[in-house]
């Protein structure tokens, strides 16, 4: 009986140990834009080859990696970034997600990034790496009523009022 109970509390453990994974799976936005590559078979070796290389990369390289493969009209270009705060497992998750996800959510479109809330992915079919991109994001609104407005604002004042005294030294 005891054998159970240990296994039992062992098992809810690890569920809870695995909670905040299992959250970070669900993409919170993705943008899908150009031409569908998805019938050039060189394009999609390329992009599968990418998107490997991203996630092999990425969640060893301290969470951010490019790469590229491809010759001529059929180079594709990609980026990885997962926060500083994710571990490398969660990470490799993550990305592993993401790299399913987006050819999923996107078909193999010559533009495509995905974001979650650990990690994000883009693959392109024009050299992007190192250029400012303003083109696409996901924006977030809470639509839910605050359940303490005043007390919320006074623990913003006290945090604003505290980070600009040091500001100021």
């Amino acid at each position: 009986m005891a054998f159970s109970s240990k296994a039992c509390r062992c098992l809810v453990l690890m569920s809870f140990a695995l909670l905040p994974l299992s959250m970070a799976m669900d993409s919170i936005g993705s943008y899908c834009s150009g031409n569908s590559l998805a019938g050039n078979s060189k394009a999609v070796a390329s992009i599968n080859s990418v998107l490997t290389d991203l996630v092999a990369k990425g969640s060893t390289g301290g969470g951010f990696a490019t790469s590229s493969a491809g010759k001529g009209n059929n180079v594709i270009y990609g980026l990885v970034q997962c926060r500083g705060d994710v571990s490398t497992s969660d990470c490799q998750a993550c990305l592993t997600s993401a790299a399913n996800q987006i050819l999923t959510s996107c078909n193999y479109q010559s533009d495509s990034r995905i974001w979650y809330d650990y990690c994000f992915m883009r693959f392109e079919n024009e050299n992007f790496i190192g250029q400012t991109d303003t083109d696409a994001g996901v924006i977030l609104v809470n639509v839910q009523a605050m359940d303490n407005g005043k007390a919320f604002q006074k623990a913003v004042g006290k945090v604003m009022g505290k980070a600009t005294s040091q500001a100021s030294r």
